[in-house]
């Protein structure tokens, strides 16, 4: 099927928009199944899944629509759900199983941060207690937080974006007061982002019974998560310094001294199988026993800026879900201009329909310090300013923020289109 021109695009707009305007004042789409009551999902999607985003989203398999001279799919994809989509417009440019509940793992953390950032500003400091760390689940990953050590707010986001720390995460939610109420703040925050496959049992995505998300889920949350600058500079991190135990020695000086950590994220970072993938920005990984693998990636090239997610490959190889991950985002970055969208991200509930989303052009949250910090904690982002030499290659990740040129009555474009502020940049 052809793709849809421009012109064709503009003259179905006023339309669209009084659809778009009755859709989001009626009761929410709610998703089709509760969550599972096993932790364990099924090896075939439900025939009925939620529609949000468009009703093709909610049928089984794959769903696009190639134009003329487009590419064809990765043939070798294995992954049980992945969506591909444009950052900026919101389009699902392809997909499979968009809307299947299916354990997320660690990519949950997306919205933890989406939801928590704003909260305490990056220089706060907080004392470690032992009932901080209690709870965490057996074989959780962890960056080395210790009981009665302090940590500043921008070290504990380092542990929870770099390492994936479930220690970390732990003790912003006890901050936050407590992983019950951070449990209830994710779930409330996912229902406006209108992520209604979601439905939060922890806050770090650890295995857990009725825990649930969806690839299309997951990418409302990183869409959400990349308005804010922090979250941009910490999904970008590639490497940085985390502050180890205090010790005193046989004269009795104290010293601390840092550790390096680096990024999980095989995309962001190389690994012996694969290599730094060009344009990449971020976005979060997981791994658990019942989720499989998991990743949300951003990317740019040569202006355009898409989003994958892909859960649980049935092939178990080495680094599996970023080989499948990067498939997809070639393919995408080849046929953006040559498909029919099969659906969109849809828009906060709470979005304001006068003004684009992402009130601050510069992206930063209200109550977060700007700065890296210093000393130790110092992350070397994948950024302009990373001299380092680490493996960051590719096309500059600069999409200016604040308002577009907006057709005159197209409130159905101002809806959807949210443009992301200036991602960080990756070079050599």
């Amino acid at each position: 099927m052809p793709a849809i021109k421009k012109t064709t695009k503009q003259s179905l707009l006023v339309t669209s928009a009084a659809l778009l305007s009755l859709s989001l004042t009626a009761a929410p789409v709610v998703a089709a199944d509760e969550p599972s009551p096993s932790t364990t999902p099924s090896a075939t999607p439900p025939a009925n899944m939620s529609t949000v985003g468009g009703a093709r989203l909610g049928l089984p398999g794959t769903q696009a629509d190639l134009g003329s001279g487009a590419p064809v799919l990765p043939k070798d994809v294995t992954a049980r759900s992945w969506i591909v989509t444009d950052a900026e417009s919101g389009d699902v440019l392809a997909s499979h199983n968009a809307h299947w509940r299916l354990p997320p793992a660690s990519t949950l953390k997306m919205l933890f941060a989406d939801t928590l950032l704003p909260k305490f500003p990056r220089t706060e400091r907080h004392k470690v207690a032992v009932a901080d760390l209690a709870d965490l689940g057996e074989g959780s990953s962890l960056v080395g937080i210790k009981e009665d050590e302090t940590y500043t707010v921008h070290d504990l986001w380092l542990g929870v974006f770099l390492r994936s720390g479930n220690d970390a995460v732990h003790v912003l939610s006890a901050m936050n007061g407590g992983v019950a109420q951070t449990v209830e703040q994710m779930q409330t925050h996912a229902e406006d982002l209108q992520a209604l496959d979601t439905h939060v049992v922890t806050p770090d995505g650890y295995d857990e019974k009725g825990q649930v998300s969806s690839a299309y889920d997951l990418t409302l949350f990183a869409r959400s998560g990349l308005q804010k600058k922090d979250f941009r500079e910490y999904c970008s991190t590639v490497r940085a310094k985390f502050p180890g135990e205090t010790k005193k020695d046989k004269k009795g000086k104290v010293s601390r001294e840092s550790f390096e950590i680096q990024n999980t994220n095989r995309l962001l970072t190389g690994d012996s199988d694969i290599s730094t993938y060009q344009g990449i920005a971020g976005v979060k990984n997981g791994n658990t026993t019942n989720a499989g693998a998991t990743f949300t990636g951003v990317a740019e090239r040569n202006g355009k800026v898409l989003l994958v997610t892909v859960m649980n490959p049935e092939k178990h190889e080495h680094n599996e879900v970023y080989k499948e991950a990067a498939q997809l985002l070639d393919w995408g970055f080849k046929a953006a201009d040559k498909i029919t969208p099969v659906g969109e991200l849809v828009p906060p509930r709470s979005a304001d329909t006068s003004t684009q989303a992402g009130s601050d052009p510069s992206g930063s949250p209200s109550g977060s310090a700007s700065g890296t910090g210093k000393g130790s904690t110092a992350p070397v982002a994948a950024s302009a300013g990373a001299k380092d030499g680490s493996s960051g290659i590719g096309i500059a990740l600069a999409v200016a923020g604040g308002l577009l040129v907006l057709l005159a009555g197209s409130a159905f474009l101002v809806n959807r289109r949210w443009p992301l502020p200036d991602l960080m940049r990756r070079r050599r």
